[in-house]
């Protein structure tokens, strides 16, 4: 299988890579700035490149999307522009839908968040109390994530999103899922087991057109 990762820098990013090559995969990293510890093919484009990144999708079998801005990324960016609005979800989005549709590429797996909603699977502590209050800390980055949910969704393609609660550097462990709604008492997960559960959906019809919750 051949995979194509944006976002392949982070910490889920490299776990994909690390994963994928492990099980035998043929990886292709997609970074804005040179990475030569991946291991793997290595694409140097701007989300914006859009015939580097049709290049880079080609011929591959899926799309993995863990790109994200890192804290200090967007306090750099803050301080050019106080008012600086994170758009790296939304931009990612439409420049993965576009570089599929170009080349005919059609299964992608994109990193979510279950902090963004609330819902049935929370208890009513967490639905009423803890997410609202998270939710107005996260707005910037919450927003973005469901702009960049409607472009999937209108996409046309077999899109699947993985929604984790808080992240951590832990090993790999079972862990669980819910579909399309959020994990009752689902607290935290590793970085480790994001990447596994979005390999684990390319053998998943059943996840194609859903948003897959995850958590311990």
């Amino acid at each position: 299988m051949k995979l194509t990762v944006f976002g392949a820098t982070g910490g889920i990013g490299r776990q994909l890579i690390k994963q994928g090559l492990s099980r035998g995969y043929r990886m292709t990293a997609i970074t804005r700035r040179p990475a030569d510890d991946l291991g793997c093919e290595v694409v140097v484009a701007d989300l914006a490149d859009a015939d580097a990144l049709a290049a880079a999708v080609a011929g591959c079998d899926a799309v993995l999307s863990a790109l994200g801005i890192r804290p200090a990324e967007m306090k750099s960016l803050r301080a050019k522009d106080p008012g600086a609005r994170s758009t790296v979800q939304a931009d990612g989005a439409r420049a993965e839908v576009a570089a599929m549709r170009a080349t005919g590429v059609r299964r992608l797996v994109s990193v979510d968040a279950a902090g963004r909603v609330g819902d049935s699977g929370d208890g009513p502590v967490t639905r009423y109390v803890a997410k609202p209050l998270l939710q107005r800390i996260l707005r910037e980055g919450f927003t973005d994530l469901a702009v960049a949910e409607r472009i999937l969704r209108d996409s046309e393609l077999d899109w699947t999103l993985i929604a984790p609660p808080r992240l951590t550097d832990g090993e790999h462990r079972p862990y669980r899922t819910v579909l399309d709604v959020n994990v009752r008492g689902g607290r935290s997960l590793a970085r480790a087991d994001v990447a596994d559960a979005m390999l684990r959906a390319l053998s998943e019809p059943s996840w194609i057109h859903r948003r897959v919750n995850v958590a311990y």
